[in-house]
């Protein structure tokens, strides 16, 4: 995938994190970290809570893995031949 399509998809990802961060009050990074650590178990009993949960959790993970490739993408090209690149819309 090229930076330009990470940086749009992860844009696009982060529309959706925000709807979860605002209905929950908690920044993904936050809820995430809670997941993971087993301080959310308690929300397992309620369907909707695990719904979401689960789609949250794994939105924030796609989002990772995409911020993870755009970093490593950066990495292996040059800054400057990617900003002359100006995909048309």
């Amino acid at each position: 995938m090229e930076i330009h399509e990470l940086v749009i998809e992860m844009k696009l990802l982060e529309r959706r994190l925000t709807l979860y961060e605002e209905k929950y009050g908690i920044l993904s990074e936050d809820f995430y970290a809670a997941l993971t650590g087993g301080q959310l178990a308690e929300y397992d009993a309620y369907d909707e809570t695990r719904a979401d949960f689960s789609r949250w959790k794994g939105i924030y993970e796609t989002w990772r893995r995409r911020k993870e490739a755009y970093r490593k993408g950066l990495q292996e090209r040059e800054l400057v031949k990617i900003l002359r690149f100006q995909p048309a819309y």
